[in-house]
């Protein structure tokens, strides 16, 4: 297939793609991660990158091996997750050369006219900079996400910002290669779905259930999040995050993983 239109690009990774079954940072694939970035970056694509893990870092680094059911002890992890994570952003981009942002961002910014085209404006100042922002939703003052009714999760958050950018592409990494007829971890008989035009209710049903116990995401709120984005005009792949360089032949133009084609796709 001809390579899609790629210069402004949402990449949307998520905890499992950024932490072990322990909870600790899985330190190799986030190296790998910001190498790859950072050089599709200098090959003169804009990134933009939203980052799970707070919590679930901060539950590692704190070696909790449950995620916590009171929103204030969830608060309190994403507080020193959030840290931990941008300190290794700033140190694994800046070993490629690259300056990286932090925007933390609630949904009352997103939904006032003036807020928002204020984040806009910093969106766009800081692509010209040349920085790479990263993006989270702030935990440690939006509970509603905690509590599941704010941006209601990353991928969710991820599509806001594609729109908001004006992104070619949202890239969501996730621990399963794109969608499937059925659980590919329950049926050896599952297979993938390449290519997606319309995402109807047969769609949303394969998609499943919830994702891990380190994160909150699951493939039906990526299929959410791939409706948003094809709805605002955006394509969008869902892609296992197990191998970052597969952003390359995905770029390149590889069928990997399932894209879902927006009506009036930037092809």
């Amino acid at each position: 297939m001809d390579k899609f239109k790629t210069r402004r690009i949402v990449v949307k990774v998520g905890t499992s793609s950024l932490t072990y079954e322990n909870g600790k940072v899985n330190l190799r694939k986030l190296e790998l991660l910001c190498k790859v970035l950072s050089d599709l970056h200098n090959s003169g694509k804009q990134i933009i990158l939203v980052s799970s893990g707070a919590i679930g870092v901060g539950m590692g680094k704190l070696k909790l091996k449950e995620r916590p059911s009171e929103t204030r002890y969830k608060q309190a992890l994403a507080a020193v997750g959030q840290c931990e994570l941008m300190f290794l952003y700033d140190k694994f981009f800046g070993e490629f050369n690259n300056s990286v942002a932090q925007l933390l961002l609630t949904k009352n910014v997103v939904v006032n006219e003036h807020s928002r085209q204020n984040v806009m404006n910093t969106f766009q100042t800081l692509l010209e900079m040349g920085i790479i922002p990263i993006v989270n939703e702030n935990d440690t003052v939006a509970i509603d996400e905690l509590v599941g009714a704010n941006f209601g999760d990353n991928d969710n958050l991820s599509a806001i910002v594609a729109d908001l950018v004006g992104a070619d592409m949202l890239i969501i990494l996730t621990d399963i290669d794109g969608l499937y007829t059925s659980d590919p971890r329950k049926d050896p008989n599952a297979e993938r779905i390449p290519y997606v035009t319309h995402i109807d209710d047969k769609i949303r049903e394969m998609a499943g259930g919830s994702g891990s116990n380190r994160g909150t995401g699951g493939m039906a709120t990526k299929i959410t999040a791939a409706a948003a984005a094809t709805q605002a005009g955006i394509n969008c792949c869902v892609l296992s995050g197990n191998d970052p360089t597969n952003l390359y032949r995905l770029i390149d133009g590889e069928s990997l993983g399932t894209m879902f084609l927006a009506a009036e796709g930037r092809i």
